[in-house]
């Protein structure tokens, strides 16, 4: 099954740094930021600054740099995040609760709008204000909640049959918490969080910074 390829992968993996640094820097007041002062910011050369925020059709000025408010507004933009999603989250447990409670997912325009569980603890109950609902209700009530996206955090082995009932109820985008590699139809966008990659490259970094790495 083909899946959709984004040939700026790496650039826009960087754009929600760019953006936290540019964030503060409005935020003491400047009006304009450097390419260069970013990349110091996150060790990076400023050409490679420059070559990212051009997917996001800003252009710079000579010996000022970017004016700070039209450059979040390009990158907001860009990243869609100028405009409100809903989601659920399925999956209530410590990863799925840990989600909810995330703050700047609401900077990022991603509103949590309900969770779904089957553990009797959790159902009934709010976590981080979020009612957590049974998912045998999930078909009755994705209608009503408006969301398309949904962040799935439940046991992997249960994560397939989930995603097939989520497309079924009209969810066209998933991001995967599971270590599951899920089937789904082509137009339903699916981005996959590998937490394992991530400790294994700080794992081996850390072993390179004490010298047991090559």
């Amino acid at each position: 099954m083909a899946r959709m390829k984004v040939s700026n992968a790496p650039s826009i993996r960087r754009l929600p740094s760019y953006l936290h640094i540019i964030r503060q820097s409005r935020a003491s007041g400047d009006f304009y930021i450097s390419g260069t002062v970013i990349a110091q910011e996150l060790n990076l050369e400023p050409i490679q600054v420059r070559k990212d925020l051009s997917i996001t059709g800003i252009v710079g000025k000579p010996k000022k740099g970017y004016p700070v408010e039209a450059l979040v507004a390009a990158i907001e933009r860009y990243l869609g995040w100028d405009r409100p999603t809903n989601a659920i989250v399925v999956g209530a447990g410590n990863l799925g609760s840990a989600l909810m409670g995330y703050p700047e997912f609401q900077q990022h325009g991603l509103k949590i709008v309900a969770a779904f569980d089957q553990n009797p603890v959790k159902v009934g109950t709010m976590i981080h204000g979020v009612q957590v609902y049974h998912t045998d209700k999930l078909e009755d009530m994705l209608p009503g909640l408006q969301a398309h996206t949904a962040i799935l955090a439940v046991p992997s082995d249960h994560a397939q049959v989930c995603v097939e009932r989520l497309v079924a109820a009209g969810i066209n985008a998933v991001w995967n918490f599971t270590n599951q590699k899920l089937r789904t139809p082509d137009k339903v966008v699916v981005q996959r969080e590998d937490l394992s990659s991530g400790f294994a490259m700080l794992s081996v970094m850390t072993q390179i910074r004490d010298g047991r790495g090559d």
